[in-house]
């Protein structure tokens, strides 16, 4: 790839774009969106279903695009929670109901469905009590569905489940309800993407229809056309999400480009579909789908443009060379993601994508073949050969998921690290382009080393984080040469470690309980080498406990009225209700958290517990 690519006015617009939207922009709604009818208590609203419906225990969901609600005029998406009721897609249906906001648990490093949605342009939900159909879909979209669902339905009956899952997922990415522990072994083997329709499949199915149209000897311009045609049903088929949408419409603008006499490249297609997204839906900017995709394709990218494999190689070894590379730089570019959003990295996904991603080709394409057959009566011919591919898939997926290093824990990293990553790989990725790479080797070490260094000048020298779920609350204490304590033990430990793991820790120095009570179990068995911190029993009140330059103090429970006023609960007398608070010493600094977390201060610094929240009070 010529370094003048990365010259070219739309990445740096597209650059400027998104930070722009990643420091300024917030996902709020619109003055016209259904969210404003959130305080009436019962609504009707009109609109129109814009996703699949996703099957749950007690309901069937999906995505509605509202145009009316109570009879005025509404606009915005809402996602309907509907019992007994099957929406189908581009129906508009008429839904009564009352109006909700997302749940919400702002509980640092765990998943926020509230925000989620959010990031997605939905606000509202709806609980529907009675639904109806105000005008079924024109006959194209009624086609659409009704593959999509006959597939499914061939699949279920002449597969096993979790076989069933597989083809659905890899073919349409419908997986349903898939058995835990075989979703976790994708998860481990690093597997789980090829359960999802992404760009690639649109790329297969556009490569594989061209295959097709060359065999009949039409010209290359109608063979564009009709793969395109080709390619654009199968992506509606598939759900049309973001990926499927963002590859289509690179093949469109790397086949305008054809047309006009122009290489216009799949860079350039990147770049333009990006950037049309994020200008019609800037909220993508937050959705970890929508960066996965666009750092994995624009690493394949840059990576096999640069490092090319010698023509004289044999084919099959120049094929899987490049499968090797293409995986070799996804899961490059895309361990700070993985790191700080899922908190597990799959040391064996190298490997184990070499051999399942084209055989996750080959079954994409075997699976619709066997469904074709099926729908002429002929499906016999191909099921012992599609069952036992599916078969083998998913053994190669359990055998590699086995292993112990399969998947490792890991602490998400902060934004200097991931700078000074970037920076590196950038480097690496250009290598070959050795001109260039003496060009950019400067500003990439000082990224490297100045990054990380910057991150560590800013930090505080003490972070309490105030964790709350529902009145029940902890909190996590950070100082900057690294040490980290979790106090208190009404949270789930689960919780508490994934928001140890976000502020870059896989283990506590110790944890304090604010009573005498026995410790938790499940918190012995989550932290088993973690020193607990155990009042009225290791340690009392006006002890000191070091912890390299950090001093933890225990002193007698602290507590809070409405009104403001502080009290503290003195002297033991042997029942639950006495408690402790504690105060960290780090470098002149000090910090007191109060009794139960309830409450941080430090000088005239206060900051109270919210309930459903993440407060945090820098030193």
């Amino acid at each position: 790839m010529h370094p003048d690519i990365y010259k070219r006015p739309l990445l740096w617009c597209l650059a400027a774009l998104i930070a722009g939207l990643a420091f300024f922009y917030r996902p709020a709604p619109s003055g016209q969106d259904v969210f404003r009818f959130l305080p009436q208590k019962e609504v009707t609203l009109i609109g129109r279903v814009e996703s699949f419906a996703v099957p749950k225990k007690n309901s069937q969901n999906a995505v509605i695009k509202v145009s009316c609600v109570n009879g005025q005029k509404a606009e915005g998406q809402i996602y309907a929670r509907l019992p007994d009721f099957v929406p189908q897609w581009k129906d508009t249906l008429e839904i009564s109901g009352r109006l909700q906001q997302p749940y919400g648990l702002d509980l640092l490093g765990n998943f926020d469905w509230r925000r989620y949605l959010s990031s997605k342009n939905i606000f509202t939900e709806i609980e529907g009590t009675s639904v109806s159909v105000v005008r079924p879909a024109p006959w194209p979209w009624k086609l659409i569905r009704s593959l999509r669902a006959d597939i499914l339905r061939v699949f279920k009956n002449d597969f096993p489940a979790d076989l069933a899952s597989i083809a659905g997922g890899i073919l349409l990415g419908e997986r349903g309800e898939q058995d835990p522990a075989l979703y976790s072994a994708f998860q481990d083997s690093g597997a789980i993407h090829l359960l999802v329709a992404s760009g690639g499949n649109v790329g297969f199915v556009t490569l594989l229809t061209l295959a097709v149209c060359s065999w009949f000897g039409l010209s290359r311009k109608k063979m564009l056309l009709l793969a395109l045609g080709v390619a654009g049903v199968y992506t509606l088929i598939a759900g049309a999400d973001a990926p499927l949408v963002r590859a289509y419409f690179m093949t469109i603008c790397a086949c305008t480009g054809y047309f006009l006499g122009r290489n216009s490249g799949v860079f350039q297609g990147l770049l333009v579909s990006c950037f049309v997204i994020l200008i019609f839906q800037p909220a993508s900017v937050f959705e970890t789908g929508f960066q996965m995709s666009f750092l994995a394709t624009l690493a394949i990218i840059i990576c096999l443009n640069n490092y090319k494999v010698p023509g004289k190689w044999p084919k099959t070894l120049r094929f899987f060379t490049q499968i090797f590379l293409a995986t070799l730089s996804t899961q490059l570019a895309l361990l700070p993601e993985f790191t700080n959003v899922f908190y597990k990295v799959s040391v064996t996904g190298l490997i184990s994508n070499m051999l399942l991603v084209p055989l996750a080709s080959v079954l994409m394409g075997l699976s619709f073949a066997y469904y074709v057959c099926s729908c002429l009566h002929l499906g016999w011919l191909l099921h012992g050969v599609t069952y036992g591919a599916l078969w083998l898939f998913k053994t190669l997926v359990v055998y590699f998921a086995s292993f112990k290093m399969s998947a490792l824990p890991v602490a998400a990293w902060g934004a200097g690290t991931i700078i000074a990553y970037y920076a590196g790989l950038f480097w690496v990725f250009n290598l070959p382009l050795k001109k260039f790479a003496r060009k950019i080797c400067l500003p990439c070490l000082v990224l490297v080393a100045g990054a990380p260094l910057a991150e560590y000048f800013f930090a505080p020298d003490i972070q309490i984080y105030l964790l709350n779920e529902w009145n029940k609350s902890g909190a996590l204490i950070r100082t900057k040469n690294g040490k980290a304590f979790l106090a208190g033990s009404e949270l789930d430990p689960g919780k508490l470690q994934a928001s140890l793991f976000k502020t870059g820790v896989k283990q506590p120095d110790a944890i304090l309980l604010f009573t005498d009570k026995p410790v938790p179990p499940e918190f012995s068995n989550r932290f088993p080498s973690t020193r607990f911190i155990r009042p009225f029993e290791n340690a009392w009140p006006g002890d000191k406990i070091s912890f390299g330059p950090v001093t933890v103090k225990l002193n007698w429970g602290e507590h809070e009225t409405r009104e403001g006023r502080r009290w503290t609960n003195e002297g033991y007398s042997g029942s639950v209700k006495d408690n402790v608070s504690y105060c960290f010493d780090y470098k002149d600094k000090k910090a007191c958290l109060g009794a139960f977390a309830r409450f941080a201060y430090s000088g005239d610094k206060h900051t109270p517990a919210q309930r459903n929240k993440t407060i945090t009070l820098k030193i």
